[in-house]
Parts: structure tokens; C-alpha cells; sequence
């Protein structure tokens, strides 16, 4: 099984990705937390964790590890500061700790907007934070994957979608259905070194991701 860092494991869509790779045959998932206590949450699920701070020194958490998934995130409401420290800097921290540590793919959470960051002004800093960062992991030379979904909703997941490089329109998007798509990323040929804009749609999860595969 390969084994997979969870950053930002504590978080909404965090949870849920552990909650899916937990029943995966495939991947083992690793949380990775900042404080001793958070550890408990996942000793009680049987989840092996790793204490590490985006803030700090992260290195020590790719030990091991196959693959990333970057599900950590201010969600742009936490000050300018802290959104760079988090979703930009911290971000780039990972990324190069991953590059030093022959990761074999990186699933990076980032947010439909982060293309053209002045077009939404009260995001801007946020998006701004996460198109460095997605420009740094595509730049790094490791294979990628980066999801940009429209509004996250905690609305249960219908596993119906519209992926596309570059959606027409704006959207929502459970968290649910979010943890799939970048559960399923994980696969080394899906999606791979592509990024792919996400919201409720019509389509079926697999088949769209295998359709923005192509």
C-alpha cells in the first residue's frame, strides 16, 4: 500500500479524505498534525499520524511517504498574514520537502479563481497565495494534480460533477465530492500534471475524472 500525507488532516476536507483512504485497499493514508493532542482524533481511528507545522520545519513528515495530499487551508478569512504563511509559504514548504524526498505525485487543493486572482477582489490575497503555490508544484518537476473547485458546501456529495481545465461559470461544490476528486487523483495516470476546475454537475465523478484525463 502506498502511503499518503494528509496536510491539513484536521480540517473539513481533511477528515474526509481520511475517512475514504481508511477503507482503501490501495493507500494508506498519514495524518499529519500540528499539536500532540489532534494525534488522539486519529489514534482512535487507527490512523498513523506525524507531527509536523507548516510554519515550521516539515521535512521530517515526508519520511516514508509515497504521495501528498495538500488539503490545508485559511480559507481566506484569517488575515492576510496568516493566509500567506499557510496557503502560499506554507505550501512551498511541503512542496520542496516532497521534491527532496522523490515524492511520486502531489494532490494540491487550491480554489477555482486562483488563475485570475484581481477578478475577485475580496479573495484576492487568498488566490493570490494559492497561484504561487500551484505555480511553485508545477515548476518543482513533481507529477501533479491540482483541483480547483468553486464554492466548498458541507451539503452531502452526490458524486456528480463538471470538471474542466477552465470552467464557463461559477459554482458550488461539496467538500464530499471534493475528497473523492482528490482521493481519485491519487492514481497515478488520472489527471496527471493537469489542473481541473470542479463543481456540481451532471456527471459522474469517474467518469468525468477519466474524461479530464484525456
Amino acid at each position: 500500500m502506498e502511503k499518503i500525507l494528509i496536510v491539513g488532516a484536521t480540517g473539513d476536507t481533511g477528515k474526509r479524505v481520511i475517512e475514504i483512504l481508511r477503507n482503501s485497499q490501495s493507500f494508506e493514508p498519514i495524518a499529519m498534525v500540528r499539536k500532540k493532542e489532534q494525534q488522539e482524533i486519529f489514534n482512535d481511528m487507527d490512523i498513523e499520524t506525524v507531527l509536523a507545522d507548516l510554519e515550521k520545519e516539515v521535512d521530517n513528515a515526508l519520511k516514508g511517504i509515497d504521495k501528498v495530499i495538500f488539503a490545508a487551508g485559511s480559507g481566506g478569512d484569517t488575515g492576510e498574514e496568516k493566509t500567506i504563511e499557510i496557503d502560499q509559504k506554507g505550501a512551498i514548504k511541503i512542496i520542496d520537502a516532497a521534491k527532496k524526498a522523490g515524492i511520486k505525485k502531489f494532490v494540491m487543493l487550491s480554489s477555482m479563481g486562483a488563475d485570475d486572482p484581481s477578478s475577485h477582489p475580496k479573495l484576492q490575497t487568498y488566490l493570490e497565495a494559492k497561484k504561487k503555490a500551484d505555480e511553485h508544484l508545477i515548476q518543482s518537476g513533481i507529477p501533479y494534480t491540482i483541483l480547483r473547485p468553486g464554492a466548498l458546501n458541507d451539503d452531502l456529495g452526490l458524486a456528480k460533477v463538471k470538471l474542466a481545465e477552465k470552467l464557463d461559470k461559477q459554482g458550488e461544490i461539496s467538500r464530499d465530492d471534493v475528497a473523492f476528486l482528490l482521493v481519485m487523483s491519487l492514481a497515478d495516470p488520472l489527471v496527471k500534471n493537469k489542473i481541473i476546475e470542479a463543481i456540481e454537475g451532471e456527471e459522474s465523478i469517474k467518469s468525468a475524472i477519466i474524461e479530464a484525463s484525456r
